[in-house]
């Protein structure tokens, strides 16, 4: 076997070595935007720190402060509420393509209308939905009002705050996966649709299985983008109620906030230890998502 020459090596050695060029900033920003300080967040809760003065190591004691504090796990359960009832945003983002990719008269005005929500900032869209929930002027009490004969502050409710926040939020969440399943539903195979219109597929069978098979990687990006969104929830929170009406509102991310940031916060060591509970919620999902992804690839 003849050697391979010293000219062609060295070419493919750098060929090797491109990809790894474009990647170098990438990289660099990841590491020192991302993992240094999640290390950063990790190490300060272990600490009891103001944010300026001395540094004292505690250990777990921030975790333990934690778990014996009654809010964590109001806003605990409120992340819950956020993550079960956002992701209705995927079924009704995907009822909203199927309704849209149609081509009938004045689609495109349609299109335009429901894609609005997702173009503006969460901050108005808290501003409208906290006027919309407004006793004095707003829709819903009269709504309320005139099916119960009593009409309702929804955001001054211990009870419905929540709801009244996740609402807000799913607004433009199902614009979001509405965007994501048009792009799907226009790369699907036509080739497909037709043979199973030829086999007297229509209906539930031809979504079922024909369409959405087509759409898995619009349904896993709108999936993980959702799960994400409803564990990270602060703006609207901040937004809408500051946590209220006493504390019930609450999420983990408007919870660490308060505890660390905000004006009466100075306990950067145990909104750190908030913000490592929720990193890890998040990187449980993120996981689960990931492996899922995998094993299809690999069986696909």
């Amino acid at each position: 076997m003849k050697p391979v020459p010293a000219a062609p090596r060295r070419r493919r050695k750098r060929l090797d070595l491109t990809p790894w060029l474009f990647l170098a900033p990438a990289i660099m920003f990841f590491l020192v935007y991302v993992v240094v300080p999640i290390g950063q967040s990790i190490s300060i809760s272990f600490l009891e720190w103001d944010g300026l003065g001395e540094k004292k190591w505690i250990g777990l004691q921030n975790y333990q402060d934690l778990l014996k504090d009654e809010a964590f796990y109001v806003s605990l359960k409120n992340n819950l509420i956020w993550l079960v009832l956002y992701l209705l945003a995927i079924p009704a983002g995907l009822f909203l393509a199927l309704f849209l990719n149609q081509t009938v008269t004045g689609m495109r005005l349609y299109k335009s209308l429901f894609f609005f929500p997702f173009v503006i900032s969460n901050v108005v869209v808290g501003l409208i939905f906290s006027w919309f929930y407004t006793p004095d002027f707003g829709l819903m009490p009269k709504i309320i009002g005139f099916f119960t004969g009593e009409e309702i502050a929804v955001l001054a409710n211990e009870s419905l705050a929540t709801y009244g926040i996740v609402a807000a939020g799913l607004w433009p969440q199902i614009a979001y996966c509405m965007i994501l399943y048009l792009t799907g539903l226009n790369s699907i195979n036509p080739e497909l649709v037709e043979a199973a219109r030829l086999d007297d597929a229509k209906g539930f069978k031809m979504l079922w299985y024909v369409i959405l098979p087509q759409l898995r990687p619009a349904t896993f990006i709108a999936l993980v983008v959702t799960v994400i969104g409803a564990l990270r929830s602060f703006d609207l929170v901040a937004i809408m109620t500051v946590g209220g009406p006493w504390g019930s509102s609450r999420v983990l991310s408007y919870f660490m906030f308060e505890q660390s940031l905000s004006e009466y916060g100075t306990s950067m060591g145990y909104g750190a230890a908030i913000a490592v509970v929720l990193f890890a919620i998040m990187l449980v999902f993120i996981t689960m998502f990931i492996v899922r992804m995998i094993i299809q690839e690999r069986t696909a």
